[in-house]
Order: structure tokens, then sequence, then C-alpha cells
């Protein structure tokens, strides 16, 4: 016992995490919760963080909200362990991450950070609550919920909507979690909170906190009741932003009301419709009268923001020349007749009508044949701007439609983002793998999905973060798909499906020669005198180290070369290299495939059959043997069921027609049959 705990003491003394320092905000554990990260130290902690396996950090509040740098000295002690699950990046440079709070920790050494460019890291001891399980700690519980029922009903600051029952909530410690989470007081306070690890004190903590509270709400209805007469209405505008502003002065916090009229002004200068005008107007008035540290300000802002960076009425000049996007797609691609000229009929259809997109072209085909670039491409020949949204995997359909505003950590769905990045009302949005979404318990990604591409429907589309209506009517949307077969039927109904079949060798010949070799050549710094690949040695390592229908292993390979050669180019700058079959293992390693030509002679037990694989079809021997036995069919190689049942067949078959064949009659209780296919280490169906 002695041991383990001599362990785990040595364990603890070596944890060390980043440490991010908080201005506004205490977040507790269990709980999930947005975080604006502007400054560069801190940028720099999260960065960390999200490149490590567990996303971890440290979130310490400053004793100081004012100070913009702060040292060791100017954090408390006390933070909580957070995992970043999520970063969303704004133009200006700064971040909101979503972090979820795992543990309460101590603090036990800073190291670094006193510099300006230097994040902090701690040396750290996990906490554990103290719990106290006991009648008095029940009847605090039922105290404390009956008392934040009556705080909410008395407050403006919390949407009645935000409130989750606690009524099942049965530990003291996370209860009084989620009301501080709520509560509108000091920084100082909520810290306070986050340091009483008995679990019994911090609860009557915030009960003492949620009583001061009330009777000052009382206190001040009273005051109102008393000082009510009639007044103008710019009078009363008036008197109520002089109260603001000084009680804003008197706390300190001016810079609230300073924010609220910046906030207006660009309302009022934004190139938005009216009626969104008024709905963030009255958002921002709400901002106004809220103290500024509290969680519900960092949202309101956020919504604010993110409904204002949305381009409303900014678009870009469709480029409709037909022989410009020719020249545009073939730039880009070589062959893939049929896309090209499909996506030459909807350009011409759009000059001639003027309407907006009827049908969504969803390219299918195997990874590699490219369908992404295919997108880019029809972008760049309209002059619109493209996106991109992965839709792998995807099981929420909040995903798409976006959060309700009323769970913490919301932001709007995919589609809204996507538009927001992009920056215009009418992108080229790739919608990428759109087959592998799955419904589960959470909703239906895919009949979110049909909304958005229902040309009847999308020009009224309602974002549940944004909850106003925007229009998607403009924007031309495309999908891929590796496969239509698990493609939601409606969604594929609605969609023109477009298939990009696997490259022959000799188009995969012609792109690398065009595309991959001068691409590769230009990214490892060589040219093509110094490094010299022909068509010999393309079809080479086509053959003989890639299986594929598209050409990214081939640029793989291709790009291992460019930088073996560079290695050696480095050593002797003067150096100049050919690639040829005697040396192309020296920089690629051994083969992958050989290519083996069927028997020319028919051999006894020997015979070919055709499989089928993702990159077309393969040659497969099938061996059989036969041994005094029982009767029995031994099949080995990992064949496919089809294959299974073909020998089954034949079997049954020979059994059936010995005679004809001149076999004795009890063959079957003779003798035992083996069937092997030598090359069915590979799983195939054929």
């Amino acid at each position: 016992m002695s041991e383990q705990s001599e362990q785990e003491n040595k364990e603890q003394e070596h944890k060390f995490l980043p440490v991010v320092p908080m201005r506004d905000i205490v977040i507790y554990p269990q709980m999930m919760a947005p975080i604006f990260i502007s400054r560069k130290k801190s940028l720099a902690a999260v960065e960390n963080a999200v490149l490590t396996e567990d996303h971890k950090l440290i979130l310490v509040a400053q004793r100081n909200l004012a100070i913009e740098e702060p040292k060791s000295s100017d954090l408390y002690e006390y933070g909580v362990l957070v995992k970043i699950v999520q970063v969303l990046k704004f133009p200006d440079g700064s971040i909101k991450a979503l972090a979820d709070g795992i543990e309460r920790v101590k603090i036990l050494e800073f190291i670094g950070g006193e510099d300006k460019d230097e994040i902090f890291t701690a040396r750290y001891e996990s906490l554990k609550d103290i719990s106290v399980v006991n009648e008095e700690t029940e009847a605090m519980l039922n105290l404390t919920v009956d008392k934040f029922k009556e705080y909410i009903r008395k407050t403006t600051k919390i949407n009645a909507d935000n409130f989750v029952s606690l009524a099942e909530v049965k530990d003291a410690g996370k209860l009084s979690d989620i009301i501080a989470t709520y509560l509108s007081v000091k920084v100082e306070e909520k810290q306070k909170v986050l340091e009483l690890l008995n679990t019994y004190e911090r609860l009557e903590y915030v009960s003492r906190i949620l009583s001061r509270e009330i009777e000052l709400i009382g206190i001040e209805e009273a005051l109102q009741e008393k000082v009510r007469y009639k007044l103008g209405k710019s009078q009363k505008e008036y008197l109520l932003r002089e109260k603001i502003k000084a009680i804003k002065e008197e706390l300190g916090t001016e810079e609230g009301l300073d924010e609220s009229e910046e906030l207006l002004e660009e309302i009022e200068k934004a190139e938005i419709p009216q009626h969104v005008k008024d709905a963030l107007t009255k958002e921002v008035k709400k901002l106004s009268r809220m103290p500024f540290y509290t969680a519900e300000t960092s949202v309101i802002r956020t919504y604010v923001e993110t409904v204002l960076e949305l381009p409303w009425e900014k678009r870009t000049e469709d480029n409709l020349d037909i022989e410009h996007a020719r020249r545009i797609l073939d730039e880009d691609h070589f062959g893939l007749e049929d896309p090209k000229e499909r996506i030459l009929e909807f350009l011409a259809v759009k000059k001639l009508s003027n309407l907006p997109q009827a049908t969504i072209i969803c390219f299918v085909g195997p990874p590699g044949v490219g369908k992404t670039s295919l997108g880019r491409s029809i972008a760049r020949s309209l002059g619109r701007k493209f996106a991109q949204v992965s839709l792998g995997g995807i099981n929420d359909e909040s995903e798409i439609r976006g959060h309700r505003r009323t769970y913490i950590g919301s932001m709007p769905g995919r589609i809204i983002r996507a538009i927001q990045t992009a920056g215009t009302k009418n992108p080229v949005i790739l919608l990428d793998e759109i087959e592998k979404m799955l419904p589960s318990h959470m909703g239906d990604p895919t009949a979110a999905m049909l909304e958005v591409l229902d040309p009847v429907q999308n020009s009224h589309f309602t974002d549940h973060y944004i909850d106003m209506e925007f229009d998607l009517s403009e924007v031309f949307f495309i999908a891929t798909a590796n496969s239509v077969d698990t493609l939601y039927k409606p969604l594929k109904d609605r969609m023109e499906v477009i298939t990009l079949p696997g490259y022959t060798e000799e188009e995969k010949l012609n792109i690398a020669q065009k595309y991959l070799v001068p691409r590769q050549l230009k990214t490892n710094g060589l040219n093509e005198h110094q490094l010299q690949i022909d068509e010999t040695i393309i079809r080479e390592i086509i053959t003989k180290y890639t299986r594929e229908a598209g050409v990214r292993e081939l640029e793989r390979y291709i790009a291992k070369a460019c930088r073996k050669a560079a290695v050696e180019i480095v050593k002797k700058p003067d150096m100049i290299i050919k690639l040829t079959p005697e040396n192309l293992q020296d920089y690629l390693g051994a083969y992958r495939f050989v290519r083996q030509a069927a028997e020319k002679e028919p051999q006894v037990g020997l015979v070919h059959g055709l499989a089928w694989t993702e990159v077309g079809g393969e040659l497969l021997e099938i061996e059989a043997g036969i041994m005094p036995g029982k009767g029995r069919l031994n099949l080995t190689g990992r064949l496919g069921e089809i294959m299974k049942e073909s020998a089954q067949t034949g079997f049954s078959y020979i059994r059936s027609n010995y005679a004809k064949l001149g076999l004795e009659q009890d063959i079957q209780e003779k003798y035992d049959v083996h069937i092997h296919a030598p090359e069915g280490a590979t799983p195939k169906e054929g």
C-alpha cells in the first residue's frame, strides 16, 4: 500500500500543464462554457494544448481584472483543469474555445510566463471534494434550490429557458457549482466557490450569496416603486442612461457602457436588413443592463458579433463565360469530360434563366479522383468564394441547424459558419462525404440537410442559433460521396448524381506528368533539371507501388522521391538525379505489387478467377487438392461469401454428375476436397 502511495505521490509531482489567465469568468468542474481568447500568450497556450493528445490546460482567474499582461503573482492559486473540446477562429486572430471543466486543481508552482512572449506553465495537484452527506446537508440542498428558484423569478438577468431543473441534483458540490455559474456576482466570490472543497461549506456559502442577492433585488424594487412617476420617453431614457453610467463609474466598469454604444454604432452602420437591426439592438440594450463579468454578457456579445459578421447583403458577381469556365476546368483537371459538360450546362442555363439553383450536383466516386478539387475549380470559374463542410460522422441535427442559445457553448450550424467563413451570400459550398451523416437520438441530420438543399425551403432557412431567416437560395451547393448505396433516399432524389470513375493507367500517367510531378518539384524546392522523372518511371510507380482508383497514393510516392532527392542535392548542390528502374527502389523502397501473368498452359488443380476490388479487377489463382477422407470440403484463403458459395456449388455439381465425369459413385464418401486462394489474404468478393 505504501509503495502505491509513493508511486501516486511521484506521479503527482510531475503534473505540468499550460495555464491561461481568465479575466472575467470562473469555470467549474463538470461545466462546459465558451471562453474568448485574444491575448498572445493565451492563444499560444491554447494552441499547445490542442496539439497534445488530451487537449488539456488549466484556467486560472486574475486577481485584478484590469491587468493586461498578468504575472504569476497576479493569479489565484486555485483553478480548474479543462479539456478544449472545440476551437473557432475569428478573422482578427482571436478564438472562441469550448472548455469542458474536469477537476479543481491547486497550483504548486508557476513556471515561466514572466516574459511577454512566454506562456505560463504550472506544476499542480488535483483536488477532490470533501463530501458531507447528512440530514443537515439535505435540508440545505432543498433550501438552496428554493432560494435559486426565487432568485430566477425576481431577476431579469437569467432567461427562464436557461434554468435546468435542479431537483434531481443530490450532490451538494455539483449543485453549488451549477448555481454559481448563473449568479451575477464578482469574480472574487465565484473564485471562493471554486476554492471551497468541503461540499457543505460551499453550498452554505452559495446560499448566503443567494439570500443577499434576493434582498438587494427587493430593496431595488422598493426604491423603484417609491420614485415611479410619469416621465416623457426622452426624459426617461436620459435618466436611465445617466443612472447606468453612474453605477458603472462607481463599480469601475464604465467600459461596459462604451462597448454597448460601440455595438449599437456597428449595427447602425452595417448593411443588414431592418428586422435584423431591430433584433440586435434589443439584444445590445439587454447587454447594457448587465454587469460585464456575468456569463450572459459574453453570450449576447458573441451572438451580436456573429450575426453582424454574416454577409446578409454581400455577394460576388458571377462570371458566366462558358469558354472561361472550360479553360479553368481543363487547367485544373485532366479527363472527367462528363462532369465538366454538366457544369458547363449548368452555367449556360444560369446565364439564360438567372434563376436559383434548381438541382444539386453530387459527385460520386472513390477517394482521390478529384471530387473536392473539382468543386474548387467550379468556384474559381464562377468567380465565387469557396467553403467546405465535412459531414463525415455527423449524428446531431444541431450541427446543421445550429444550437439554440439556451445551451452553454452554443454556436451556429455548419452551413451558416461556412457562409460566415466565405464572407459572401453566394459562395460555392462543398458538402463533403454527405452519405456519412448518421441519424441518432440527438436528431436526424439528413432531414435537416433536406431543408438546406430544397430550393423551395432554403430561401427561408432558420438557424437555431441566429433565430432569424437567412436566404440560402443563392448558394451553389455541391455534394460529394464515395458511394450512393448508403445515401438517404429522399436526399439522393434531391440531387443529380455524377459518377467520377477511377482513373485508367494512361489517365494517371497524364495527371502525374501535367500536375503531380511539377507540383511536388515546386513544393520540395527542386526543378526539372535537378530531378528527372520520365514516363517510364511514372508507369513503374503506378503499377508497382500503388493500387488505387485515384492518384493520392501516386502523389505521395512522387513526393517521397522528391524528398529523398532533396537530401542528396543539399549534400551535393551540383548533383543531377535521374530516376531509373534500377535505382527506383533506393528512393521508394521495395516494390509493393508485382504483376503476375496467368499460366499459358492449363495446370491440374489450378484455375484462375476474377476478383472485384475497389481499385479494379484482380486475377486470382484458385488451387484445389483431393485426399482420402469423408467427403468434406475445406475452404481457406479468407474468401468472401460469394466465392465460398461458388466453391460449394462446384463441389455439389461434381457430386451430382459423377457418372458423366467418369468418377466413382462413392467419391463423396472416400475423399476430402481442399480449395485454397493463395492471394486471399486481402478480403475480396467476386
